[in-house]
């Protein structure tokens, strides 16, 4: 019975490909993933001032409708939502006798990432 005996060939040891192209893909992946929901919360925020200004519009623009009662209904539009992305909005709303106009004000904000113990702690 012949056994082969491979030799290995000098300057092509594959030992250790797989732990560096781990080491080099899981944090791409990690930070892309991230990005990624950095994105979606600040498309979420965009979305909720754009329905927050409609909603505010439609109050404001109707034929004895005023800037008061457009403010009222957006900042009721947030409150509804219930949204804690928004911190600390504002509705302003302006009329006159043939324009009405919205302006929804808010910082988005979120928790900052961070990895913890199984403590709960900082590690």
């Amino acid at each position: 019975m012949h056994h082969l005996l491979r030799t290995p060939r000098p300057g092509h040891d594959d030992r250790g490909a797989a732990t560096t192209q781990l080491v080099l893909t899981v944090p791409a992946l990690l930070i892309l993933a991230l990005l990624i929901v950095q994105f979606a919360l600040a498309w979420h925020a965009r979305h909720l001032a754009h329905y927050t200004a409609e909603r505010a519009l439609a109050a404001a623009r109707v034929q004895h409708g005023t800037a008061a009662q457009g403010q009222a209904r957006g900042l009721r539009s947030l409150a509804q939502l219930g949204s804690r992305v928004l911190t600390s909005p504002s509705v302003t709303v302006r009329r006159t006798p043939t324009q009405a106009t919205v302006r929804v004000h808010g910082t988005a904000s979120g928790a900052v990432e961070r990895i913890t113990t199984p403590a709960g702690g900082p590690s």
